[in-house]
C-alpha cells in the first residue's frame, strides 16, 4: 500500500497565529449534544467559525448551509487536494486526523478531469448492482442477523444488526466474503480509521485496510466475477491496482459506517419519537420519513475534512487564506436555522447535504444503494419483531465519541421472544 503523503513538499507553516475566539472541535459536547454547540458557535462567529483540531491546528468550521453549498459548489475556489494546506510543517507524523487529510491516489483527492474519470468508473461499477437483488440479500443477511438473538427476547442492535449488516452487504457487493475473521478485521480497522476511539491508532488501522483490499484486488485480476471490484478492474479507463484500492477503500468505508449509523439512528428514533413509535406499524408515518428525517437530524457524516482554499477569498465574512483547511459542518448545515426559520425540519424534504453536494458529493447511485441496505434493515427488523422496545430511557443512551460519525455506543432492545 502507498504511504500516506502529507505533502511531496513539506514546509514550515506560515506566519498564522490562531484565532483568538478558536473553538477546540472535540469535547463531550460536541459527541452528545452537538446541536447546542453549532447553535452557539452560529451565534458568536457566524456561518464560518474558527476552530482547532487535534493539536490545536486552525482550520475553518463552516456552518451555514449556503456556504457549505457554495464551497461544495465551487472547487476552482475550495479544492479537495490537501497539499494545498498551509500546516503541513506543523503536523506530526502520527497525527490522528491522518488517513482523513494525508494525500493518496485516491478518488477523494483528485481534481477536474481526473475526478471526472475516477468517479465515473465508481459510478459505472456501482450502476451493475441490482437494487432488487441489493434488497433481496439484504433481507436474507438480516434474517440470518435476527435469528442469532431472535429467541432471547434482546438485542443489542448496534453491534449485532446495525454495523454487521451494512459491512456483510457491502464487502458482498465487493466480491469478499462477507464472514469470517479477515473481514471482521477489515471492518474494525475501517472504523478506527474513520472514528477512533482512545488508544486506536489510525493511521495503522488504514495500512491493514490497504494491505487488505490489495489482496482483493490480485484476487479479482486473476478471477473476476460479478461484483464491484471486477467492474472497476475491466473498465476502460484503465486505472492502476493502486487507483482502485483507493478508491475501493472509499466506496466500503462509505457504505459500511455511515450506512450502519443511519440505521441505528433510525431505529433510536422510531423507538423513542412517538410519532414514529406509535405510528410506523398501523402506516400512518413511513420508516421512509424516518430514514430522510435522521438525515436532516442526526446525520451519520457530522462533519467532513475538508476543503483547501486555493487563493485567498472570502466566505461567510470571513478572509480564508490560500491553503486554509475547511471543515464541512453537514449536520449544523442540515439545521441551519435561516433554511428552516421555524425550527421545524420537513422530513418529506431530500435538500439535505448529508451525501455532501457538487462533483465530490457521493458517486450516483451510491446514495439509492445505501437507502436500500439502510430501509430493508430497518423495515426487516420492525417486521420480524413488531414490539420491539427499548431496553433503558432513551435518556440514557450515549453517543460515540465522535465529532465527525454521529452514531449509538449501543441500542439495547426488547422484545417477545420468536421460537424459530
Amino acid at each position: 500500500m502507498t504511504d500516506i503523503d502529507p505533502s511531496p513538499h513539506p514546509v514550515a507553516a506560515p506566519d498564522c497565529p490562531v484565532h483568538p475566539d478558536a473553538v477546540p472541535l472535540a469535547g463531550l459536547e460536541y459527541q452528545q449534544t452537538p446541536s447546542e454547540l453549532y447553535r452557539g458557535l452560529r451565534a458568536e462567529h457566524g456561518a464560518v467559525a474558527p476552530v482547532l483540531l487535534d493539536g490545536g491546528i486552525p482550520a475553518w468550521l463552516v456552518l451555514g448551509y449556503p456556504e457549505v453549498s457554495y464551497v461544495t459548489s465551487h472547487d476552482e475556489l475550495f479544492a479537495r487536494d490537501s497539499r494545498r494546506w498551509n500546516q503541513w510543517g506543523s503536523i506530526p507524523p502520527d497525527w490522528p486526523l491522518l488517513p482523513y487529510v494525508g494525500h493518496q491516489p485516491s478518488v477523494l483527492f483528485t481534481e477536474g478531469e481526473e475526478h471526472r474519470r475516477r468517479a465515473g468508473v465508481i459510478t459505472q461499477a456501482l450502476a451493475g448492482i441490482d437494487q432488487f437483488e441489493l434488497a433481496r440479500d439484504c433481507r436474507h443477511l438480516a434474517d440470518r442477523l435476527i435469528a442469532a438473538f431472535a429467541g432471547s427476547g434482546r438485542a443489542e442492535l448496534m453491534s449485532g444488526y446495525a454495523h454487521p449488516l451494512p459491512m456483510r452487504a457491502a464487502v458482498r457487493m465487493c466480491g469478499m466474503p462477507h464472514t469470517g475473521a479477515e473481514t471482521r478485521q477489515l471492518v474494525e480497522d475501517l472504523r478506527i480509521s474513520l472514528d477512533a476511539a482512545e488508544g486506536d491508532d489510525p493511521v495503522a488501522a488504514y495500512t491493514r485496510v490497504g494491505e487488505r483490499i490489495h489482496q482483493l484486488v490480485r484476487h479479482k485480476r486473476e478471477r473476476p466475477g460479478p461484483d464491484v471490484t471486477s467492474r472497476m478492474l475491466t473498465h476502460p479507463a484503465g486505472l492502476t491496482d493502486e487507483e482502485i484500492v483507493q478508491d475501493l477503500i472509499s466506496v466500503i468505508a462509505a457504505a459500511q459506517q455511515p450506512t450502519a449509523n443511519w440505521i441505528g439512528n433510525t431505529l433510536r428514533l422510531l423507538l423513542t419519537d412517538e410519532r414514529f413509535a406509535l405510528n410506523v406499524s398501523g402506516g400512518r408515518l413511513s420508516v421512509g420519513e424516518a430514514l430522510n428525517e435522521v438525515l436532516w437530524l442526526d446525520t451519520p457524516t457530522q462533519n467532513f475534512i475538508g476543503r483547501w482554499a486555493v487563493n485567498d477569498t472570502q466566505l461567510g465574512g470571513r478572509h480564508i487564506r490560500a491553503g486554509d483547511c475547511l471543515v464541512l459542518g453537514f449536520a449544523a448545515a442540515n439545521t441551519d436555522p435561516q433554511l428552516w426559520p421555524e425550527a421545524h425540519v420537513g422530513a418529506e424534504n431530500s435538500a439535505h447535504l448529508s451525501f455532501s453536494n457538487g462533483e465530490h458529493r457521493c458517486p450516483y447511485p451510491a446514495p439509492l444503494l445505501a437507502d436500500v441496505v439502510a430501509r430493508t434493515a430497518v423495515e426487516t427488523l420492525l417486521e420480524r419483531l413488531p414490539d420491539l422496545v427499548l431496553a433503558l430511557e432513551p435518556g440514557e443512551l450515549t453517543w460515540r465519541p465522535s465529532i465527525w460519525m454521529r452514531g449509538l455506543t449501543a441500542l439495547p432492545a426488547l422484545f417477545t421472544p420468536v421460537v424459530a
